[in-house]
């Protein structure tokens, strides 16, 4: 897959969770909701809080830290601050691939 960069396993994310891989120097958090597979840069641009620790709820995913929401489609954040970058997801059989730019490709 052109593009893509293979991210782990399904089963490792449960349901209405998040979980970390990394990417070269680069963390990106992947999440599970009913609708599928999310996912975006790992740290809040507000002061590095673990969005993979975060709650979701209404296609969002709350910082853990200061309570800062982002869309879990598009990365942007759901008031008045900044959003993260975010990552298409496929899942093939039982593994994730994200679609990430060429310099992670590089260092996966």
């Amino acid at each position: 897959m052109t593009g893509f960069v293979k991210a782990g396993r399904a089963d490792d994310v449960p349901l209405l969770e998040g979980r970390t891989v990394r990417l070269g120097a680069r963390r990106v958090a992947i999440f599970r909701t009913p609708d599928g597979f999310h996912a975006l840069a790992a740290a809040c641009p507000h002061r590095a809080g673990p969005l993979a620790d975060g709650i979701l709820a209404d296609s969002c995913v709350t910082c853990p830290l200061h309570g800062w929401r982002f869309d879990l489609r598009t990365g942007a954040g759901m008031g008045e601050h900044p959003g993260v970058e975010a990552f298409e997801v496929v899942q093939r059989d039982d593994e994730l691939w994200l679609r990430v730019p060429e310099d992670l490709r590089d260092a996966a």
